[in-house]
C-alpha cells in the first residue's frame, strides 16, 4: 500500500482545533515525526491596514506555529525526538515591500522558529524555518491580481517557484537538519548584504520600489 493522505480542514487560528488535530492524527497513527506549519496571509498594504488585518496576520502568521508547538511538543519531548517545519518565508529574514503586517509576523516567525531550536535541540526535537522567495500560489496570484506592491515586487525579484520545487528544498533541508532552508539561494546573498550594510539595503529597495510605482 502507497501513502495515505486525508484532507481535514482546520481554523489554525483556534488552539482547540489545532489540539483536536494533533489528538486525532495520534489516535489514528500513533504519533506525529513531523509537523508542517504551512499556514500563512498577506495584507497588501501598510499602517492603513485595520486591526482586524493586522490581528489575522499575527494569529495565522505567528500563533499557529505557538498553536502546533503546544500541541505536539509534549509527545515528541517525551520520546525524544519530532521535527518541526515552518514556513517562515524570506520575508521573515528581509522585507516584504508593501506590507507591514506580513513582514512583522514573518520576522516574528523566524524569531519563534529559532526560539524552539535552541530550546529543544538538545532534547531532540529538530526544527527548521522554510524561507522561500516568490512561490506560484493563490497568495502570489490574488495579490498580483490586486496590484499590490508585494507582490509585483516578489514577481520582478527572481525566479517564482513552483510548491513541488519548494517540497523538494524542504524535504532536502530537513534531511541535512539545517535550520534555514532557502528554497532561492539568493535569500543568503541578500541577508548577507542586508546585514552587513543596512543602509545600502534599504536604498536598493527604495530604488526598486520608485522604478515599480514610477508611470
Amino acid at each position: 500500500m502507497g501513502p495515505l493522505a486525508r484532507g481535514v480542514a482546520v481554523d489554525v487560528t483556534d488552539e482547540e482545533q489545532v489540539r483536536a488535530l494533533v489528538a486525532d492524527t495520534e489516535r489514528r497513527h500513533g504519533r506525529i515525526d513531523v509537523f508542517c506549519a504551512n499556514a500563512g496571509v498577506s495584507t497588501g498594504g501598510g499602517v492603513e491596514v485595520d486591526d482586524t488585518g493586522w490581528e489575522r496576520s499575527w494569529r495565522v502568521n505567528v500563533l499557529a506555529h505557538v498553536y502546533a508547538a503546544r500541541a505536539v511538543l509534549p509527545a515528541m519531548l517525551a520520546r525524544g525526538s519530532g521535527y518541526l517545519l515552518h514556513t517562515c518565508s524570506a520575508a521573515g529574514v528581509l522585507t516584504a515591500v508593501g506590507d507591514a503586517a506580513y513582514t512583522t509576523t514573518k520576522h516574528a516567525a523566524v524569531g519563534f522558529a529559532e526560539w524552539l531550536s535552541v530550546t529543544y535541540r538538545d532534547r531532540g526535537i529538530r526544527v527548521s524555518a522554510l524561507c522561500p522567495q516568490g512561490v506560484d500560489t493563490p497568495m502570489l496570484a490574488d495579490g498580483l491580481a490586486a496590484g499590490h506592491l508585494g507582490a509585483r515586487v516578489i514577481a520582478s525579484s527572481g525566479a517564482v517557484l513552483s510548491p513541488d520545487a519548494v517540497a523538494a528544498a524542504a524535504v532536502a533541508g530537513m534531511a541535512e537538519e539545517r535550520f534555514l532552508i532557502l528554497p532561492h539561494p539568493e535569500v543568503a546573498d541578500y541577508a548577507r548584504r542586508r546585514a552587513e550594510d543596512p543602509d545600502g539595503w534599504q536604498s536598493g529597495l527604495r530604488k526598486l520600489v520608485r522604478r515599480l510605482t514610477t508611470p
